[in-house]
This record gives structure tokens, sequence and C-alpha cells, in this order.
């Protein structure tokens, strides 16, 4: 595996290059890892000139879920407690006889900045801008597998929660117990905080889990996702508790659920991001409810659950094979309720079978 991060580390190398700057420090944790394997805590990854370094306030502590460095990687641990392994990166950068140093100024701070620069004034300093993230949009096959099994946890959450008497239990009780489950079934943790919504609280994006109570005839929305090794997937499904859906349930979830499915059928390669969104939009737009809609219909995801790109109605660019993304079109009616379907798929040609659906628990409307 080794390869694989130097291969990583060579690719962002040429672009700072070709950009004119000599040497590049990588400070968000994400990135740091992407190009590490490993990214302890308040680590910065230097490309120096002639060596690369993993810097860190303190020794790594060995956490298996968080990864362990590349072992190619020399590792740089400050000889002192309370300095800032960016303003040591800085130093060693310009002991390597850089003159100029890329930085994510994305991710620093003002005041951050203005210490690199102190401690080496002869280093021009040069923002990377996106780089890294763009370089983590393609997956290859090993971060597919991880995610592929982040999924399969969570399906297994997921479905393992359904099979438990959910009448007269909290929103907040159920999201609790769905994240027990996910860390007992392999995940490092939540990918993000789990969203139970009940009720008139159903579909809305983001909801964060109260002491309402389930009740018969609710709808039922779940949001969870696990993260393997790192990365992370979503889910989300939404269900009818206790009773057989009303007619204005089973209409809305078959709304929701054509777009769904109108997003999915729109990833291939090539497709631009905004038209994958306004296949699922439309489906939604024609029947009334362009106002009760969400800011886009989906994201990549990866070693962050919100990653590029940005399924949105103004986002620029096309998808590429073995993106991962999530298609999750919702309507909520304020005061009534709403229907969300959340799935994480990767992109692939129609050669290789169309999007790889990851996240498998049934579409089905259900009656819980």
């Amino acid at each position: 595996m080794s390869e694989v991060y130097a291969t990583r580390r060579s690719r962002l190398r040429e672009r700072c290059n070709a950009a004119g700057a000599a040497a590049a420090l990588i400070s968000r944790p994400a990135n740091v890892r992407y190009l590490a394997a490993a990214a302890p805590r308040d680590s910065v990854l230097l490309l120096g000139r002639r060596e690369d370094l993993l810097v860190c306030a303190g020794p790594p502590e060995d956490r298996p879920f968080e990864g362990r460095p590349d072992e190619s990687l020399r590792l740089h641990v400050l000889p002192s407690p309370g300095g800032d392994p960016a303003v040591a990166a800085a130093g060693l950068a310009a002991a390597q006889d850089a003159d100029s140093l890329a930085v994510e100024e994305h991710h620093l701070t003002v005041s951050r900045h203005k210490a690199l620069a102190s401690v080496a004034p002869g280093l021009r300093l040069t923002g990377i801008g996106g780089a890294v993230e763009q370089l983590r949009v393609v997956k290859d096959e090993e971060e597919i597998s991880c995610l592929r099994i982040g999924a399969e946890i969570a399906d297994q959450a997921l479905g393992e929660l359904l099979e438990s008497i959910l009448v007269g239990r909290t929103e907040r009780h159920l999201a609790l117990e769905l994240e027990r489950r996910l860390v007992d079934h392999g995940a490092d943790g939540p990918a993000f905080p789990t969203s139970v919504a009940t009720g008139p609280h159903s579909g809305r994006p983001g909801h964060r889990p109260t002491d309402r109570r389930v009740e018969e005839g609710d709808f039922l929305s779940v949001c969870l996702g696990a993260t393997y090794r790192g990365y992370r997937c979503e889910i989300g499904r939404t269900f009818v508790i206790g009773t057989s859906p009303a007619d204005w349930q089973i209409e809305l979830y078959d709304l929701v659920f054509a777009a769904q499915r109108a997003g999915r059928e729109s990833l291939t390669p090539g497709a631009a991001f905004r038209d994958v969104d306004r296949a699922a939009r439309q489906v939604l737009d024609s029947a009334g409810y362009a106002e009760a809609l969400p800011a886009l219909t989906g994201h990549g995801v990866g070693l962050e659950i919100d990653e590029d790109p940005q399924l949105a109605p103004a986002a620029m660019g096309k998808l590429d094979a073995c993106v991962p993304v999530t298609v999750e079109p919702g309507v909520h009616l304020p005061g009534r309720g709403g229907v969300r379907i959340d799935d994480t798929l990767v992109v692939r040609p129609e050669a290789d079978g169309g999007p790889e659906l990851l996240t498998i628990t049934t579409k089905e409307l259900l009656a819980l």
C-alpha cells in the first residue's frame, strides 16, 4: 500500500511544481490522511524538495481505526509540547532550500498563515487551492471497497432496528441505538450524527433527534452512515409506523422514489453534475414541490461525508467513473411530515453494469 500513497504524493508534487512551488504543506486532516495513510492529531504533511515528512505535535497514538502512517514517510515529532507542526514544517521546508511553499489557504487561519511567514521570511507562500480535494474525487478500488463494507454495516444496523418494537421510543433513543449497532458490526463509528425523525419532523434534512416518541401512523425517516477505515457512506430511508400508509403518504413516497430513481439512473461517466440534480428535481418540480426541495440532490463521499462533487442546480463539471456519490431527494411538508430516500452509489460505465448501488436496504414503503 505504501506505493499508493507515494503515487498520490507524486501527483500532488507535479501539480505544485507546475504552479511554481518547490514544496507543499498539507494541513487539512482528511487531505493528510489521503496522502500519508493516517493523520495523527494536529499533524501536517510536508512535501519537501528532498524529503517528505509527517510532522506531529507528539508521538502518534496507536489507534488502528485511524490508520497507521505510511512506513515510507519519516516522522518528525516536535521536541517540546505546545508547538505548531505547520510552523515547524515551514522551517523544515526552508532548511531543505525551498524558496516557495504551497499551503492550503482554505484551511489555515490568518494567524497561522502569519506565523508561517515569520518563521521562514525567505519562503514565498502560495495557495494550493483545492488540489488535494480534486485528487480525492475519483476513488481507487481499495477506497471503494472500504465504502462498500461501510455500506454493508449501515444496512445491517438499519435492518436490525426495523425488526425491533419502535412505537413509544424516542427519536434520540433510536439514534443512539443505531450508532451502537454500527460499532458492534465493525464500524469505526458513525459517519455523521445519526438522524431519526418522526411524524412532522420526517423528511427534514439534518434533523437532530428529539425526545418526541414514535406514534402510530407516523412517517419514520432515518439517515445514518458508517465510517470504515476512515471512509464514510450514507443511507436514508422512510417508513410508516404501525399501520397501513395513508393515501397521501403513499402518493408522496412514490413521488420521491421516482425522483430518486431518476437521479440514480442518470449517474453515468460524462454526465454533468447539474443534469443529475435536474433529473431528480424535475420529477418533484412537476408535482408542485419546488419550494419544498433541498438545495442539492447529492454529493460525493469518501474520507469526509460531504465531498466534491456537489450535485446541485448550479454545479459545474462532469462525473467520472469510480466517483462515489449520494442521491438523496426529499420533500418535507411542514406540520405533516415528509419522505427522504438516500443511497450511496459509485459511478460506473454501462459496460460495467452502470451505477453500483452500495446501500441495498429495501426502498419499498414498509409499514413497521
